[in-house]
């Protein structure tokens, strides 16, 4: 039970450091600004059994989308920390590595990539976003932010 909330913690920690880095870079206007509300769109979506839209547009405004859209974002990001904590402890044994960590938190972009964009209508990569070449290195840098912060985690807990 130790480790669950152990990785809870990191998760949180490690999407708390995405959302804070990604508010600082995305004002430069080198990055995307996560969008909250699209994601509790996308989620309040999934709640009706809707996985998948063909555009960004079908997605219509639902009550509370913000409130969704934080709920679901730090639940994915805990939901994506326990079990890297949970099978490094299984496999490895002792704290996890904040380098790899770092690494895990890089590779979880693949989520956004061949799940969250395809969900909610922008295709694999971003490719249908009009901000093509930002769709794709927002999420390695907002997954790299998370996998700083997901290290800080296994490091604190």
């Amino acid at each position: 039970m130790d480790l669950v909330i152990a990785g809870f913690v990191a998760g949180v920690l490690g999407t708390l450091a995405m959302d804070l880095l990604n508010n600082l870079v995305a004002r430069t206007g080198v990055f995307l600004k996560i969008d909250v509300a699209m994601i509790g769109r996308m989620a309040a979506g999934w709640t009706r059994g809707r996985f998948r839209y063909g555009h960004p547009d079908e997605m219509k405004q639902v009550p509370n989308e913000m409130i969704y859209g934080y709920l679901a974002h730090f639940a994915i990001g805990a939901g994506l920390a326990v079990p890297f904590v949970l099978g490094w402890d299984l496999w490895i044994g002792g704290s996890a590595s904040p380098v790899w960590a770092v690494l895990y938190g890089v590779a979880t972009t693949a989520a956004s990539f061949f799940f969250v964009y395809p969900s909610m209508g922008l295709g694999a990569f971003g490719r249908r976003s009009p901000e093509r070449i930002k769709a794709f290195i927002t999420p390695l840098a907002n997954h790299l932010f998370y996998g700083v912060g997901l290290a800080v985690g296994v490091v604190l807990v």
